[in-house]
């Protein structure tokens, strides 16, 4: 278990850490999502016009995640966490990932593909470890269960936890994001003033907003390479120093891994 005087490292994942895993995004507008308007099959509108094809259409994506696998940036979050590392992971995926990697501090922005839950109460949710959701599928109280999963034009119920982790964050590392989406791309601002943040991105050079530390390679070379970075130094680079258990006294950190 994590020493609360270690660092706490919070993680914000997007879709570029699922796409190296094989699992379509829409920003990339290929597979699914070519064949599928985000209109038709993604907000509430298209539930209440045709919920058989938004059905439809997220069954065939929830089969996708089920034949994903964790890629080497999910499971080298994963080892820094069993070594003893404090991580939080925000994550904007909706698939299991990052859990199946191991991690076990892991908050959804928008909601679970694995889950169903009740159209009239969302905090009716249902595991769906097979098969998928059809038609006449109902909850406990008799109505129709949808994906729970947050659509284009819904609020984020996680928000606000979401961001008091980033707050309590001594170093924030952002993977795989354009950080375009809102509301999600506001929680750099409540990162604390003296609490680094890195970026991770094939694009990291034109995305990351001035004083982040880029890192301009995909989240399953760059990731791997910082994790080993801070596990080598026995630090990630935070305002905090970490708590070195071999010699038992404490140590200053690295700056982060410098592209």
């Amino acid at each position: 278990m994590a020493d609360d005087r270690r660092p706490h490292l919070v993680v914000f994942s997007g879709s570029g850490i699922s796409a190296e895993s094989g699992i379509q995004t829409f920003r990339a507008g290929n597979g699914l999502w070519a064949e599928h308007p985000i209109e038709e099959v993604a907000t509430p509108e298209a539930w209440r016009r045709d919920p058989a094809r938004v059905l439809n259409f997220y069954n065939l994506r929830r089969e996708q995640v089920r034949r994903a696998r964790p890629n080497a940036a999910h499971k080298a979050l994963a080892d820094l966490e069993r070594q003893g590392f404090r991580v939080s992971i925000i994550t904007q995926n909706i698939d299991d990932l990052h859990e199946r990697a191991g991690s076990r501090s892991v908050l959804h922005l928008h909601g679970e593909i694995l889950k169903a839950r009740s159209t009239v109460d969302a905090r009716m949710q249902y595991p769906l470890p097979r098969g998928g959701i059809e038609l006449g599928d109902i909850c406990d109280k008799g109505s129709q269960l949808r994906p729970d999963v947050v659509w284009f034009g819904e609020s984020v119920p996680y928000f606000g936890e979401a961001c008091a982790l980033v707050a309590e964050a001594d170093l924030l590392l952002v993977v795989g994001t354009s950080l375009a989406v809102m509301p999600a791309a506001s929680l750099l601002e409540h990162t604390p003033l003296d609490a680094p943040s890195v970026l991770v991105d094939p694009e990291a050079e034109t995305l990351a907003p001035p004083g982040v530390t880029r890192i301009s390679q995909p989240a399953g070379k760059g990731v791997p390479a910082l994790v080993r970075h801070w596990q080598r130094e026995g630090g990630c680079g935070c305002r905090k120093p970490c708590w070195d258990e071999r010699q038992d006294a404490r140590m200053p950190l690295p700056p982060p891994l410098d592209t």
